[in-house]
């Protein structure tokens, strides 16, 4: 071997030997979520993908019943980072002074903040499509998913659902289940009438496989906004056209929420901030991985309508791309104010 061939492989070897050492060295840190067959898990599921090619951080996912769940191993540390929605949170972060729909059941969560909004979350009601329910204000009397104990957000979906025409959980006969996947499985068995689900998941098109399901419109009226609003902070309706996701078979309306990505307090401001950055620059590589992920973007990320503070990791990050507002500061520190002591 000529001297100049053997310092090639000397190069390469230190070369492998540096990713080898880059690799190892990443941070692991573990990313709770929804279980399998959720939009939720697959959100964490591409987020981890993303973030974990970028070296800095490597992410490991932890499906769990429901989103409500793991807050508290969120809250003590025992978990670093979450898939959750800013209605949870305003909730969880709020703690029980504060409800909506006369109730919070959720865990009070003082150390768990923001990393970054992602794209709008949309829900919509389902039903067999032999059921001849058609729109919300079919449901009067029938018998629909509810309770949700493990799985609380749910709860809150159906409570809009129904909201948005005028109706209540005393208009119709809940059928309790535990999570969101129970009220699938109810719909299917035939115990229970309608239920609430993500758009374009895979236990929605399992069901549609076993049985023939298809989405059924809120009242999209004005007045039927108006309630939706009033009733859960953070919810905004949004129009769908006839096809636009599995079940979609008329042009209708549903609910939208933004997700959000969670992080322990405890998080180390550097690899919140490695976190937030990946994602940053993975954006585009996020899009082919479900349609969730279309309105997945930078310019959606940065936000004052914000329903916890912010990690100072991803303040720090925000704030290098001269991103971070007079707004977003003001929000910032009215949201500590609502948690003496917190920073």
């Amino acid at each position: 071997m000529t001297t100049r061939s053997l310092c090639f492989a000397v190069a390469l070897v230190a070369l492998a030997a540096g990713s080898a050492a880059a690799q190892s060295s990443s941070k692991p840190v573990t990313v709770g979520t929804n279980p399998p067959g959720t939009v939720f898990h697959v959100i964490a599921s591409g987020l981890a993908k993303v973030v974990g090619e970028a070296g800095a951080v490597k992410p490991s996912i932890q499906p769990y019943a429901g989103s409500s769940t793991f807050l508290p191993l969120l809250n003590t540390g025992e978990i670093e980072f979450g898939v959750n929605n800013a209605v949870d949170m305003t909730l969880a972060w709020r703690g029980p002074a504060f409800n909506v729909g006369g109730k919070n059941p959720f865990p009070h969560v003082p150390n768990v903040r923001l990393l970054t909004r992602g794209s709008p979350f949309i829900v919509a009601l389902f039903v067999k499509k032999d059921s001849g329910i058609n729109h919300v204000r079919d449901l009067k009397g029938r018998r629909v998913a509810g309770e949700y104990r493990a799985h609380l957000a749910v709860w809150y979906n159906m409570f809009g659902h129904l909201t948005t025409a005028g109706l209540t959980w005393d208009d119709v006969k809940v059928v309790p289940v535990a999570t969101i996947n129970d009220g699938v499985d109810a719909v299917v068995q035939g115990r229970a009438d309608a239920g609430s689900y993500s758009l374009n998941s895979a236990k929605v098109r399992e069901a549609d496989a076993q049985v023939g399901l298809k989405h059924i419109t809120n009242d999209c009226t004005p007045e039927g906004e108006k309630r939706l609003r009033q009733a859960v902070p953070g919810y905004y309706p949004v129009r769908l056209k006839k096809g636009e996701a599995l079940g979609i078979l008329d042009d209708m309306c549903a609910i939208a929420y933004d997700v959000y990505i969670t992080v322990g307090k405890g998080v180390p401001d550097n690899v919140a901030e490695a976190t937030l950055r990946a994602i940053w620059d993975g954006t585009e590589k996020l899009k082919p991985i479900h349609p969730v992920f279309k309105e997945w973007t930078r310019e959606r990320m940065p936000t004052h309508e914000i329903t916890l503070p912010y990690h100072p990791g991803a303040v720090r990050f925000l704030k290098e791309k001269k991103l971070w507002t007079p707004e977003m500061d003001k929000a910032q520190q009215q949201q500590l104010s609502m948690n003496p002591g917190q920073k």
